[in-house]
């Protein structure tokens, strides 16, 4: 997989996928940015909940449930000293489901965080520690 990224001004770049998708970073107006844009950090958090998302949804999804709505929010500690990787993440998985039951959620949050999602594999080879929870809304 190869990517681009161009800066386009001041802190602000852009980055191009193969697909030529745009992904778009900036900084803070104290570190010489506009703030136009997430920081690279909280797109890796982003990223990071969109793999497993994804993952989670489509196990759901083949075991024949019905997803209405799902939603994933992520909590991310940092260290304080540079580099600032992080230490902790803590995801909440919220499904909406008529027919699913909190046993089919966490099943297909344990295949994607033990064995497809490839973003939190990469945050627990880093040595980061990643927890979750679980909310099924009917």
């Amino acid at each position: 997989m190869k990517i681009e990224l161009e800066l386009v001004k001041n802190m602000h770049f852009v980055g191009i996928s193969p697909d030529e998708h745009k992904t778009h970073f900036d900084a803070l107006p104290e570190s010489g940015g506009e703030n136009i844009a997430p920081r690279p950090m909280e797109i890796m958090l982003q990223a990071l909940a969109a793999c497993t998302s994804m993952d989670v949804v489509a196990i759901v999804r083949k075991k024949r449930k019905t997803v209405e709505a799902f939603k994933a929010i992520i909590d991310g500690e940092r260290r304080d000293n540079h580099p600032k990787v992080f230490t902790k993440v803590h995801i909440k998985y919220i499904l909406k489901s008529p027919d699913a039951e909190l046993k089919d959620l966490e099943r297909a949050v344990e295949l994607s965080q033990t064995t497809y999602c490839p973003a939190i594999a990469m945050f627990k080879a880093a040595g980061c520690e990643v927890s979750s929870e679980f909310e099924l809304i009917r």
